[in-house]
């Protein structure tokens, strides 16, 4: 009895056991978590967030040239003969600009480099959110249509058998057993195909949020209802279109101040102070009482270009690179504006296909509901009865129009996210996932 009870103890552990081992492990992730696991791992964003950086501190550096820079030095050392250079102990250097026509135009330059980096960052942001948007669509739609093929499969293999039977009996030619058996053959070869992709999709959904892609798969549900575009006017353009143009404004603040260098001034104030070494050979070269430890120089450097033709030859460098980069924008702009009306056109087309894929789905179910009566009930049609084979077939059927609208239905949904993101709605869209 005692061994009993032990056993009966011991019988859900075992079962649970079981249950651990014969799992299946998926990693199981909503939508909004994709998103923003894609947004943090993305070497794209990172990128961009680094160029933000490096814009941020080109900006900096080309205000703080009017404060005082301040250097420390030393010069020790031993002398022979004329002391020159008089070796110093310790020296201060002071220096800073004090007018410059080319530097505001650099300020300029550097304040429009920052917000052409920050447009570029959001922009990155979109495009990671537009991808792993669309990833997550697809491969809820593959693991969706993967099990339509498992059931697609399974019909196909059961008329297989209603054939091998049916040609037995001689009550069919072997040409249908063999357009049944092509029939379960090319199911099987989409299944393949189907899963090679679930298997991609989860690779690119992993690479995107830094997560492992065995058993990856998006929470039903987490997905939210895309609404229509909203139409915008040709002045609304991406992040990315206004990064092109401000850039371009950015070198040509540049290209401005490069040719502002010739002919005129620029000023620097400087100020330096030296304590030279008593122990060197001073006293030979120096008249009695004149030589001074403390040493110090305070004044202005005006400097004016008069004649550089590498001065000239830089602001021509830098007006063709500014002029290059707006013909580039010009052009950025030109293919964001194509690509936009054709995604939007393309959305009446593929709603118009998903609906049609909705009512030929309708009508084979209805195909099939009318059939399976007939084969209960008998058929109305003495000459032609209907048989297992029928039904069979009209299963296939039924499963195809549902792939078909599965089919339709991702094209019209990743249409619908390209489109938001083409007409600045994206944003608006993957907050509603959030909530």
């Amino acid at each position: 009895m005692k061994a009993v009870r032990f056993l009966l103890r011991l019988l859900p552990l075992l079962y649970g056991c079981m249950l651990l081992a014969s799992a299946r492990l998926e990693a199981q992730l909503s939508f909004a978590s994709a998103i923003d696991l894609a947004l943090r791992n993305s070497p794209r964003v990172k990128m961009a967030e680094a160029d933000a950086a490096k814009a941020t501190a080109v900006l900096s550096e080309s205000r703080v040239v009017f404060i005082p820079v301040l250097n420390a030095g030393s010069g020790l050392g031993y002398s022979y003969g004329f002391p020159v250079g008089q070796p110093t102990l310790y020296n201060f250097n002071l220096q800073s600009l004090i007018f410059d026509l080319s530097q505001k135009s650099y300020i300029n330059a550097a304040r429009m480099g920052l917000e052409a980096a920050n447009l570029a960052l959001a922009d990155a942001r979109q495009v990671v959110a537009e991808d792993t948007a669309r990833t997550c669509v697809v491969l809820d739609h593959d693991l969706q249509r993967l099990e339509a093929l498992k059931q697609e499969q399974e019909f196909a293999t059961h008329l297989v058998e209603i054939m091998h039977l049916r040609l037995d009996a001689g009550q069919d030619s072997r040409i249908e057993l063999i357009k049944s058996r092509l029939t379960l053959a090319q199911i099987t070869l989409i299944k393949l195909h189907t899963e090679a992709d679930i298997a991609f999709q989860r690779t690119h959904l992993a690479n995107l949020t830094g997560l492992p892609a065995d058993g990856l798969f998006i929470f039903p549900g987490s997905i939210p209802s895309l609404p229509a575009p909203k139409t915008t006017s040709d002045g609304e353009y991406a992040p990315a279109i206004r990064a092109s143009y401000v850039s371009a404004q950015s070198k040509f603040q540049a290209a401005f101040g490069d040719a502002r260098k010739l002919y005129r001034p620029h000023v620097a104030f400087n100020f330096q102070y030296d304590r030279y070494a008593t122990f060197n050979n001073y006293q030979d070269y120096y008249k009695p009482g004149s030589f001074r430890t403390d040493n110090f120089t305070v004044g202005t450097v005006v400097d004016l270009p008069v004649f550089q033709p590498q001065l000239r030859a830089k602001a021509r460098e830098s007006l063709a690179d500014a002029s290059h980069a707006q013909s580039d924008a010009d052009r950025v702009k030109l293919d964001f504006l194509e690509g936009r009306a054709k995604t939007i056109n393309s959305l009446a087309e593929l709603n118009e296909k998903s609906e049609i894929a909705t009512l030929e789905r309708e009508i084979a179910e209805q195909q099939l509901e009318a059939l399976r009566i007939q084969l209960n009930e008998g058929s109305g049609n003495s000459n032609v009865p209907p048989s297992p084979k029928d039904e069979q077939n009209a299963l296939i059927q039924e499963r195809q129009k549902y792939l078909d609208l599965l089919d339709a239905d991702r094209q019209l949904r990743e249409a619908q996210i390209i489109a938001l993101r083409l007409t600045g709605h994206l944003e608006e869209w993957l907050k509603n996932a959030d909530r």
